[in-house]
């Protein structure tokens, strides 16, 4: 059956682009990001994203308005379907992560991380093994594909499942190294972060030379935390920027997922320590990880998982005691990678006529000018 061309639906994601990085208002961050402050400065990591922006007004489920779309990450590449070693945490449950449970056993990732909506987790997931199956991708006769969501459905007509198995392919196929669009793009078309517009957001870190010349990035699909929570290179921009009507009572219904990938050689469980530390940075933006909240993070390396000569696989491993550098970088790199997704953000207006701003960019330069300056005078 032939498939409509969906190019037609995407347009606010062709906007991202000219829009400013965190770093480019003046937020400072610890630590050095690689030369394109994404995910993708680790060799061989692609990122693709499909994008579903269609209708206005109000909602009839089914046919929208539609805000969502599906975000893939294949960590080596379309050509390169090889194991790489993984581990995965979860900080709070009340979310999904399929495939995680293959991880877990056999820490080994076997295919691409896709991130949707919470109600197109399905859909996805067995368009991912038909996307597999053509191209004979599958390290065994069976597949069991990690896919991740968060809930848009203030904004779209999740109800309706807009998101088709074109739509998970038009991800994988388009999927790239180079830059990475962030802010209302992909998975992270319909999502809200601490109140103001959410989404996609990345950055890495890249370490010294002494330190092993690692690089380590993460992606986010921000879609969590409450208004007055937001915290910004220390500064309390939730509490200066939101109104005085929302208070700590309101519930977290939100969700975040981050994928960590790096070319450090590290086994599975040092995959999960890095896993772990995903948690620091999503705290110093202000998250709490509330009840209702699905916080779920997966970590990957690109370095090989083994060499196979007979039945025994040598591997090669970082030594725990010079972990300490990867794991600064995995809190520095999902800090930034927040803000990003939230600078980049545009103002949106979803499902019967519901909108959600975009974080000020006037006023949080405003904000990072007058802390500074205090900063100044205290020393």
């Amino acid at each position: 059956m032939a498939t409509k061309p969906i190019r037609k639906a995407i347009r606010e994601p062709m906007r991202t682009s000219s829009r400013p990085r965190a770093r480019a208002l003046g937020i400072p961050f610890d630590g050095e990001p690689g030369p394109l402050n994404a995910i993708t400065d680790v060799a061989g990591v692609e990122v693709g994203h499909a994008t579903i922006i269609r209708g206005n007004g109000k909602l009839i489920v089914g046919r929208g308005p539609v805000r969502t779309g599906v975000t893939a990450i294949l960590p080596r590449g379309k050509r390169n379907f090889a194991p790489a070693f993984a581990g995965y945490f979860a900080l709070n449950g009340n979310g999904e992560m399929t495939g995680t449970a293959w991880v877990e056993e056999s820490g080994l990732l076997t295919t691409p991380i896709m991130i949707t909506n919470t109600h197109s987790v399905g859909v996805v997931r067995d368009a991912v093994i038909q996307w597999q199956v053509k191209r004979r991708q599958m390290p065994q006769p069976w597949s069991l594909p990690v896919v991740a969501e968060t809930w848009d459905g203030r904004l779209n007509d999740t109800d309706g499942f807009h998101v088709k198995p074109r739509h998970a392919w038009e991800a994988l196929d388009t999927a790239r190294t180079g830059r990475v669009a962030e802010g209302c793009v992909g998975g992270g078309t319909g999502m809200i972060g601490y109140g103001w517009k959410g989404g996609i957001g990345t950055a890495s870190r890249r370490l010294e030379r002494k330190a092993g010349g690692y690089t380590l990035g993460v992606l986010v699909q921000l879609n969590c935390g409450r208004g007055k929570e937001l915290t910004i290179a220390g500064i309390p921009v939730g509490r200066k920027l939101r109104a005085e009507s929302e208070t700590a009572a309101q519930p977290d219904l939100g969700s975040i997922i981050i994928v960590a990938a790096t070319d450090a050689p590290l086994l599975p469980h040092q995959l999960k320590r890095i896993a772990r530390r995903l948690t620091m940075g999503l705290a110093r933006t202000g998250s709490v990880s509330g009840n209702g909240s699905g916080d779920l993070f997966l970590a990957f390396s690109t370095a090989a998982a083994g060499e196979s000569s007979d039945d025994v696989a040598s591997v090669k491993m970082l030594a725990n005691s010079r972990m300490d550098p990867l794991f600064t970088a995995a809190v520095q790199a999902t800090e930034e990678a927040i803000v990003n997704a939230l600078v980049a953000a545009e103002t949106m207006t979803g499902i019967n006529g519901e909108r959600v701003e975009a974080i000020p960019h006037d006023r949080l330069i405003e904000l990072m000018r007058r802390y500074a300056r205090r900063s100044e005078s205290a020393s």
